[in-house]
């Protein structure tokens, strides 16, 4: 399928929990003019305490470098996990450009400010410590997720089930967090006279409307495998990817 434009975040190459697998099925089913990778793509984070590197991760670099080469316009805005990569902003390498941020015009006219979103994350701007704690405990949550996942698999339950996502919405701070998160971005957007914003951090994938304003978040491929997609005529969908019975299958959510 094509479309005009593909935002990623959150792959989290280099970790157990990264779905290179699905994302490739993904990147192999849409092609576009321009490929966003709002930050978090590779997690140095996790990476200094264990690499974990398959070949499936290797080709989704590749994959995405192959799609740079053959003119496909790649912008990368590094995240907190991979903050090193920011001291290469106003570069490009392998054809891809590495910018802070970046306001991308869609096809029927409207401004979206381009993030990763750590910037709005009080916990991960003053008490880093804290943050990389419960990045433990979230991968953790995914690990188990996986284990979770097999077993319904094996007894043949339907559907999918997510033990990380339960807990964002059961746990109070969690929703309050998203939610404060949600509302400083878009008064950030306001101030600046844009349409909208485009970001990840989170890993809680959304399209809506605030006082005509868009947030629009792309979730994450370690969890929901979400991904956001501008079609020609300037339209956003947030596109969620499953396995289900063996099957890596599209479920379209409308914007």
């Amino acid at each position: 399928m094509k479309v005009r434009s593909i935002f990623l975040s959150d792959i989290h190459l280099g970790t157990r929990g990264c779905q290179a697998d699905s994302l490739l099925t993904f990147l192999r089913e849409y092609e576009a003019e321009h490929l966003f990778l709002l930050g978090d793509i590779i997690d140095f984070w996790a990476m200094n305490r264990a690499i974990h590197w398959t070949p499936a991760q290797n080709t989704v670099v590749q994959k995405v470098l192959r799609r740079a080469r053959h003119g496909e316009k790649v912008v990368l805005v590094p995240g907190n996990h991979d903050e090193a990569l920011r001291e290469f902003v106003g570069t490009s390498f392998g054809d891809i450009e590495v910018a802070a941020e970046y306001v991308h015009e869609t096809a029927d006219g409207k401004r979206l400010l381009l993030i990763h979103g750590d910037e709005f994350d009080q916990v991960t701007r003053h008490h880093r410590w804290v943050a990389v704690l419960g990045d433990i405990a979230y991968n953790t949550l995914v690990r188990i997720n996986a284990w979770i996942s097999w077993v319904r698999r094996t007894l043949r339950i339907s559907g999918y089930w997510s033990l990380a996502g339960f807990a964002k919405r059961k746990v109070k701070s969690a929703v309050s967090f998203i939610f404060d998160f949600e509302d400083a971005v878009i008064h950030t957007v306001r101030e600046r006279g844009l349409d909208g914003i485009v970001c990840g951090h989170i890993h809680s994938a959304t399209i809506r409307t605030v006082d005509d304003i868009s947030y629009i978040n792309c979730g994450d491929w370690v969890d929901s495998c979400t991904a956001i997609v501008e079609h020609p005529d300037g339209h956003l969908e947030l596109i969620e990817w499953r396995s289900q019975t063996g099957q890596i299958i599209p479920i379209r959510a409308a914007a």
